[in-house]
């Protein structure tokens, strides 16, 4: 047997990143594109949307974007219809845009969980929902849904976000076993702890030289002995947004360097 290698191919697909101005989506985003996918994007108002257009232009990449906010059904349905007249068909879903609010559960107040489960599991049943029309009309689609390591493990002061994370696992196996009759593939990614800008002062060395407690914390928790890198999505999300993965569905890949499969290290 010889498997086809062009299955990896994006060409030809339209991609919509939530939330993908800058940090994981941005990576995600532009790894879609790098395979050969039209990369659209949104986010909450025009400055985050110019900034994207900016670095995403740097890198020779010609994206499309849209101010909506995702939790706003009026709008999200208002986008993806003009993606569709002026773009085409969205072929690929990726549900990136999300918020945590680190908050111990009994100092948060009942709005700020409904903000939090609102943007990160709300959002992405309603984008969905938007897309998933003309997925079925085309007789194919992929979505894919950001759904943290938090949707398998709690930890101190992340009620909401975990909450959210764990109905976003959900959700996306019930899209998977109600639509995968249509050719259509819902998965997750759920990422371990990523270096990015807003977790860079995690990361920085103490005035002794040491590291910071919560760096050594990861680290010592991760078998790979590393946070990851955006870039280490990459690779996934292109995998379930391509056809080489078409009999993979209500799957959470998560990438995390194994930290959901490690007890950690015995006491010495």
């Amino acid at each position: 047997m010889n498997f086809d290698m062009n299955k990896f191919s994006l060409n030809g697909k339209i991609a919509l990143v939530t939330g993908a101005s800058y940090g994981i989506g941005f990576s995600l985003a532009c790894g879609l594109s790098q395979a050969g996918a039209t990369v659209v994007f949104n986010d909450i108002n025009q400055e985050l949307v110019d900034k994207g257009i900016v670095a995403y232009t740097a890198l020779g990449i010609n994206a499309r974007g849209f101010v909506c906010d995702v939790t706003d059904e009026q709008k999200v349905n208002e986008m993806v219809s003009t993606i569709e007249k002026e773009i085409g068909v969205i072929d690929i879903l990726v549900n990136n845009a999300g918020i945590i609010k680190r908050i111990p559960m009994c100092e948060m107040s009942a709005e700020d969980f409904r903000k939090v489960i609102d943007v990160d599991l709300n959002a992405p049943f309603i984008v969905a929902k938007a897309v998933i029309p003309s997925m079925i009309k085309k007789g194919n689609g992929k979505i894919i849904n950001l759904c943290s390591m938090m949707s398998e493990l709690g930890r101190e002061t992340v009620s909401a976000y975990a909450a959210a994370k764990g109905g976003l696992k959900m959700l996306t196996k019930n899209i998977a076993s109600e639509y995968g009759e249509f050719n259509i593939q819902c998965n997750g990614i759920g990422p371990g702890y990523i270096a990015t800008p807003q977790t860079a002062p995690l990361r920085e060395l103490q005035e002794d030289g040491s590291k910071h407690p919560f760096d050594q914390f990861i680290v010592g928790k991760t078998p790979a002995a590393r946070w990851g890198d955006p870039e280490d999505l990459v690779g996934p999300a292109v995998f379930l947004a391509s056809e080489a993965s078409d009999f993979v569905n209500g799957h959470i890949l998560y990438v995390d360097g194994g930290i959901l499969a490690y007890i950690g290290k015995q006491p010495k």
